[in-house]
């Protein structure tokens, strides 16, 4: 006999979800789908970083302080950890209207605006909202079908809207907003302190070594095996990488360091939300430098919204597994009756003598058949 047995598979939310991101670890990693720019900077990073450790470092270590790699080990791995921190974490995104929702906002836009004749456009769709004394426009959005919140905006690139949103960085692979900026201006702050380090000691391991054997001498050096020649080729490679980088990552943090000092982000500063015609001041700031700092860089940070990895449904899925069932074992009953009918196997009957045939046809309906006593005694 078989029993029919029905398996659920467990559907979680971050399988389901809108927009374009991509999902690793069973929805604990969230990152967007253009990461081709990420892994170009995980191999400038790791690449710069590896040769100076292998190379410089050993020298400068012996000839100056054994401190130089250890100061330089741990801005790396800072840097390292809040550039993974700011990749794969929920910048902030905002789930999307279910459609009741969206249907009882669609009421209240036309209940407010009233029917818009044919061939006019319809008002903007915006509500007010008062912010210390200040009155902030909140915008609907037509994607997620929502009224995004203060400094929320809807990015392109992940289609999503973000929480405070910043910018889309393609260096990072994701957005920047309410959750995960503060990770992403501490990845540049040490990512500039790391490159000023290595450049730095770059030059000083060039010049120990051209007080040496002299400038020129020391590029002449070809690569070889420490310590019988210098690397100075890829010294100069590194100090190429650094002199380049420095220039665009020393100059971003201090961008980012003026918009941290003003509460504001780098959405707001492009549009010139604050500093327009209109002259409006900054609702958000506090007027003070340190208190803002304090509120984008160490105030309490939101839980994700989105509830990634929560049971969205359940999918049923039904399987076959043979039950034996022994000469003593009970009837089924019920429903169990009747899977038991359909899936136990039909044996043919035994063909019926020409005197058992008679009797079959003389017995009527309701009545019994009674063994006659020679039937008996030949079971016995």
């Amino acid at each position: 006999m078989s029993v029919m047995v029905a398996r659920k598979k467990v559907v979680r939310k971050w399988e389901k979800l809108p927009g374009r991101n991509t999902f690793c670890c069973d929805g604990r990693i969230m990152m967007a789908r253009q990461k081709g720019i990420f892994y170009l900077t995980l191999f400038l990073i790791l690449g710069t970083c590896a040769l100076f450790f292998a190379f410089e470092c050993r020298y400068l270590a012996v000839q100056l302080s054994p401190a130089i790699p250890v100061f330089a080990a741990v801005l790396f791995l800072f840097a390292m950890a809040t550039l993974l921190r700011t990749s794969f974490s929920d910048p902030g995104v905002i789930p999307r209207a279910l459609p009741d929702e969206a249907a009882f906002i669609e009421m209240e836009i036309e209940a407010t605006n009233g029917t818009v004749p044919q061939g006019q456009r319809p008002p903007p769709r915006i509500k007010n909202f008062q912010i210390n004394n200040q009155i902030v426009k909140l915008k609907y959005c037509y994607t997620c079908k929502i009224f995004r919140p203060p400094r929320a905006s809807h990015c392109s690139i992940c289609d999503n809207c973000v929480e405070r949103f910043d910018h889309h960085c393609p260096w990072v692979g994701n957005c920047v907003g309410k959750r995960n900026y503060r990770y992403f201006y501490l990845f540049i702050l040490s990512l500039s302190l790391l490159t000023i380090y290595i450049f730095t000691f770059n030059i000083v391991y060039v010049a120990l070594k051209s007080l040496k054997i002299g400038f020129l001498n020391t590029l002449k050096e070809t690569p070889g095996t420490y310590p019988s020649t210098s690397l100075t080729v890829l010294t100069v490679l590194e100090v190429l990488i650094c002199f380049f980088t420095l220039w665009s990552v020393v100059g971003l943090t201090g961008f980012h360091t003026f918009l941290v000092a003003l509460n504001q982000t780098t959405n707001e500063d492009i549009k010139g939300s604050w500093t327009g015609k209109n002259r409006v001041q900054n609702p958000y700031s506090h007027g003070n430098i340190v208190k803002n700092c304090c509120e984008v860089l160490c105030g309490p940070l939101p839980p994700s919204v989105l509830d990634r990895r929560g049971i969205l449904q359940q999918e049923e899925s039904t399987a076959l597994e043979p039950c034996p069932r022994g000469p003593s074992a009970a009837e089924p009953t019920g429903v169990f009756r009747q899977v038991t009918a359909v899936f136990s196997p039909q044996v043919p009957a035994p063909p019926l003598s020409s005197v058992e045939m008679s009797e079959e046809k003389q017995q009527t309906p309701g009545e019994l058949l009674v063994p006659s006593q020679d039937t008996g005694q030949a079971e016995q």
